[in-house]
């Protein structure tokens, strides 16, 4: 890969590719989607929001693949499209199999690459990194180092995984500590601590998200940003809800702050910083950071750690 793009890369898109998951009660399937020149090209790792799946989230995958990077997309378990009901026995560990699906795409890299025509011999394993999007965001979160709070109030397992680089945390909920009722006896696990998230993300959040799964304000979603150690990067979305004006995907019903310019932003931004990461000498971030600081019509603001 290239320190940096100047024209968008001609994309390949695989679907589905199956990794065997053996006790997760069915295998997982992945998309994904390459450019289809270069050599030594980085990966992203994308955990998709509550219901969605493999096919969406276009918008960010779709740039990311033009960008230079190989992005692969599992289907989790409360994916729409497999219809688990709320009473199979395994939807109250889903947050962790979530986690698990995640490390079986780091595992089967290599079956991954065969699936793709043309991509066998052009993955760099040593640069990866992991995206996700609310509960996506918590998912890929745990793989940076954050962990969920057992009902002790102590750490729960460490799940972080060496492999990953860096991370794109887009719309990650806060704290435990000020859920609502219902989302207290219904998502447990939604009490992080993000002490030991060590591993450099950008974190990105709308300054218009009110969650109904805490009394907090849009401030509950910076907590991953103000309670991790550093090097982390928040990008603060003037007027953004929780889809981030449409990362899920184009003229979807969830989004109801539809906003391509903002969904620009986070495209440019996200490509940059992973770049930075993966890349040290690469300064591609730097220069997308200032130029944001400089623009007087700017979307949102940037704090970095």
């Amino acid at each position: 890969m290239s320190e940096s793009k100047t024209a968008p890369a001609t994309v390949v898109s695989a679907r589905p590719v199956v990794l065997s998951a053996p006790g997760r009660g069915e295998d997982l399937q992945v998309r994904v989607s390459a450019p289809v020149s270069d050599s030594d090209l980085p990966v992203i790792v994308f955990s998709h929001g509550f219901g969605w799946s493999m096919d969406g989230y276009a918008p960010l995958a779709d740039f990311w693949a033009a960008q230079g990077f190989v992005v692969v997309q599992p289907t989790h378990l409360d994916s729409r499209t497999l219809g688990l009901p709320p009473e199979d026995p395994r939807t109250p560990q889903i947050w962790r199999i979530r986690i698990e699906d995640l490390t079986r795409v780091l595992d089967g890299l290599d079956v991954l690459e065969a699936s793709v025509p043309g991509l066998a011999g052009r993955l760099d394993r040593s640069r990866i990194a992991v995206a996700g999007h609310s509960w996506g965001a918590q998912t890929a979160s745990t793989l940076l180092g954050a962990r969920v709070l057992g009902s002790d109030g102590k750490p729960g397992q460490d799940m972080s995984d060496p492999r990953v680089k860096a991370g794109v945390l887009l719309a990650l909920t806060g704290l435990g500590d000020t859920l609502t009722p219902f989302a207290a006896e219904h998502f447990p696990f939604m009490k992080p601590s993000f002490d030991t998230m060590t591993t450099p993300a950008l974190i990105v959040a709308g300054d218009n998200d009110q969650s109904p799964l805490s009394t907090r304000g849009p401030d509950w979603f910076t907590d991953p940003y103000t309670y991790s150690p550093g090097d982390k990067s928040l990008l603060t979305l003037f007027g953004g809800e929780h889809s981030l004006g449409g990362v899920p995907g184009y003229s979807v019903a969830e989004t109801t702050d539809e906003n391509p310019a903002r969904v620009a932003l986070i495209q440019q931004l996200s490509s940059a910083f992973l770049r930075s990461a993966l890349y040290p000498e690469d300064t591609s971030w730097k220069a997308a950071a200032t130029a944001l600081a400089e623009d007087p019509e700017a979307l949102g603001t940037l704090q970095s750690k």
